[in-house]
């Protein structure tokens, strides 16, 4: 057998990112629902997928859209029913695209039964499922840690007479997992879906779970006075015993895959987070998402960057997984502005953009993610006010960068740039009212470019962003090397063109992209003896990359 049919099912599919909220509403209610995804898995599977993660639709508040979980074991009645999920796994399942669940476990909302009971009393039986701790000497809160989402990490709370820790939203507070009663609890919500059917489980924020062993002020980094709760408790020493319980009592035995979210997690660390002896499959690492964003994430501050930065740290990654693990690619998902934007320092056509980024995407080694709307090529809404942004940290960031001595301009220029509602518009359908979204005003506005940027049209346009998408990925599953093969860079120096090289035994493709708005050359001799696969421009020239052109040749 050849080396792609050893490896897992999770490592030959394409991955599609749902934002359930945004993808298509069949109520006439403004946001979307589970039967509408399951209304558009045949449009899915023609994109190639075969897992289809869902960010949380269980039963919230939704002040983080979601991810502030009120129960797991319910679904959220603006999504529909669990008989809806129900659908969506069988009908999945007949299609060969397996349900990823999105578990948010580093905390739950403040409206989930656990926490109105551990607030209630300190002598309650759930009186320590969190983190509680008094107050300093002088009523202050217990640390001058900055939640994620800006302002003190710390919640005071009356009932009990303590602080109650929350690395995001006050809402959101923090479970304590040192409690192997917590653990357990966790366990079995995640024995449950899995029992459901579902093939695996995106893992929220987990790099968070450990906390330090003493609680104490860091310095301050900006004119608030705090330090980020990221750096005081992000990665902690022990993280890994409790992952490794979490994979022998979830992961273990079944034919699922588990991705985690661990921001903060180096390349150099991975292999103590993925492989032979890590605890996921696979994981998401944001060294590339930083390069234009910065690691701190605080949007007010300019970051200067290059194309070898972004090729640096997608090569570091690569590099770290190549004997051991396995990489999730991706440059979009719910928490990241669009990539057509972000992720190049030139201007020039989005469509071109996309179809860049594409190549590079699919035909890299690793499992790629799609986010929904990602293949049709959409850049960034426009935002006339702040006002306009539904988003929890995005008004946390204006704050902050009003805070910083900016000006209500410039702190909205921010927040366009990078906010993460950019992501979660509704998914253009077609050129009808909202986009054929929903029948009703959609909670978030339609993308000013619907009429024209959108799935209906874009089926019918054989040089359409989408057309590109399936392209590659029916090409993808037609080479065993843009599966399987070794990944090698190429022209690691060269400002403009980012370059790659997959191999299998005597099968060889090379990936070229200009990142650039000027003609780029390169040495022919790389794709010596190799045909053109794919190419974003129409016939392509060896040795010359028109602007903005992706090539495969194979």
């Amino acid at each position: 057998m050849t080396r792609a049919q050893d490896m897992a099912w999770w490592q030959q599919t394409i991955a599609y990112e749902v934002y359930p909220k945004s993808f298509l509403d069949t109520r006439g209610q403004g946001t979307g629902t589970l039967a509408g995804i399951t209304q558009k898995l045949d449009y899915l599977a023609a994109l190639g997928v075969g897992a289809l993660w869902i960010t949380p639709c269980y039963k919230s508040p939704m002040v983080d859209n979601g991810y502030d979980v009120q129960d797991y074991l319910q679904i959220d009645p603006s999504f529909g029913t669990m008989a809806d999920m129900d659908e969506l796994i069988a009908r999945g399942r007949e299609r060969g695209i397996r349900m990823v669940m999105d578990l948010v476990f580093n905390h739950t909302s403040n409206e989930c039964a656990w926490f109105v009971e551990s607030r209630s009393s300190r002598a309650n039986p759930k009186a320590d499922w969190y983190i509680w701790r008094d107050a300093k000497p002088d009523g202050s809160a217990p640390t001058n840690w900055r939640s994620i989402f800006g302002g003190s990490a710390w919640e005071w709370c009356e009932e009990r007479g303590q602080y109650y820790l929350h690395t995001f939203a006050k809402q959101q507070p923090d479970l304590n997992w040192e409690n192997p009663q917590v653990r357990g609890a966790l366990y079995d919500i995640a024995n449950f879906w899995v029992d459901k059917g579902v093939g695996g489980f995106r893992i929220d924020a987990i790099t968070y779970i450990k906390k330090p062993p003493v609680f104490e002020d860091g310095p301050a980094d900006g004119e608030d006075g705090l330090y980020p709760v990221h750096a005081a408790t992000a990665n902690r020493p022990g993280i890994l015993e409790f992952l490794h319980e979490f994979k022998r009592e979830v992961r273990d035995g079944h034919d699922i895959f588990m991705v985690g979210e661990a921001n903060g997690v180096a390349a150099d660390e991975l292999d103590q987070w993925v492989g032979a002896n890590g605890v996921f499959d696979m994981l998401f690492e944001f060294s590339h998402t930083h390069v234009p964003m910065g690691a701190e994430e605080i949007w007010c501050r300019p970051v200067t960057w290059t194309l070898t930065d972004l090729k640096q740290a997608l090569a570091q990654s690569q590099e770290a997984t190549a004997h051991n693990g396995w990489y999730p690619a991706f440059f979009e998902n719910h928490d990241q502005p669009r990539s057509t934007v972000n992720f190049f320092p030139c201007d020039g056509p989005l469509t071109s953009k996309a179809k860049v980024l594409a190549a590079v995407l699919l035909t890299t080694r690793g499992t790629p993610f799609v986010y929904q709307g990602q293949e049709l090529g959409y850049g960034n809404a426009t935002w006339k006010s702040i006002d306009e942004f539904d988003d929890v940290q995005t008004h946390a960031q204006y704050e902050f960068a009003l805070g910083e001595g900016l000006d209500e301009k410039a702190a909205l220029a921010a927040c366009v740039r990078f906010s993460r509602d950019n992501a979660r518009t509704p998914m253009q359908w077609d050129d009808s009212a909202y986009a054929g979204f929903s029948g009703a005003k959609p909670w978030l506005p339609v993308h000013d470019d619907y009429a024209s940027c959108n799935v209906a049209a874009q089926e019918t346009d054989a040089d359409s962003v989408l057309a590109w998408y399936r392209a590659l990925a029916a090409l993808r599953a037609s080479r065993p090397e843009l599966v399987a093969g070794d990944w090698s860079e190429l022209l690691a120096a060269d400002e403009r063109v980012l370059a790659f090289e997959r191999a299998l035994g005597d099968a060889r493709a090379v990936t070229l992209a200009n990142f650039s708005n000027e003609e780029a050359t390169y040495d022919a001799s790389l794709v010596d003896g190799l045909a053109p696969l794919a190419a974003s421009q129409g016939a392509p020239i060896a040795g010359i990359l028109r602007p903005l052109e992706a090539v495969v040749w194979g």
